[in-house]
């Protein structure tokens, strides 16, 4: 008799795995979002998500700077690493 429900509890917790993995799959695609990036949530760095307007101007920007001589680019980059590499500057002690 004890096998039999053991059987049953180990068929059981396999049901509601099997559940739990299809309501995962939809909700972990949106819960990224939210989770903080220490608890393994997106990066600060990540492109926005497609579909949104933000991504629309992103890939905007994107394109410019594809379109953009070597030289333009690399001065731009520079300045943007100079501009916010003052304020983090002290922020790892």
């Amino acid at each position: 008799m004890r096998s039999r429900s053991l059987s049953i509890a180990a068929a059981l917790a396999l049901l509601n795995l099997a559940g739990c993995g299809t309501v995962n799959e939809k909700l972990s695609a949106g819960m990224g979002d939210y989770v903080p990036q220490w608890a393994g949530g997106l990066p600060a760095d990540a492109p926005p998500r497609p579909g949104t307007p933000q991504y629309d101007a992103y890939m905007k920007e994107r394109e410019r700077k594809r379109l953009m001589p070597a030289t333009d680019r690399e001065k731009e980059e520079q300045a943007q690493k100079g501009a916010t590499g003052t304020t983090s500057a002290g922020a790892g002690r």
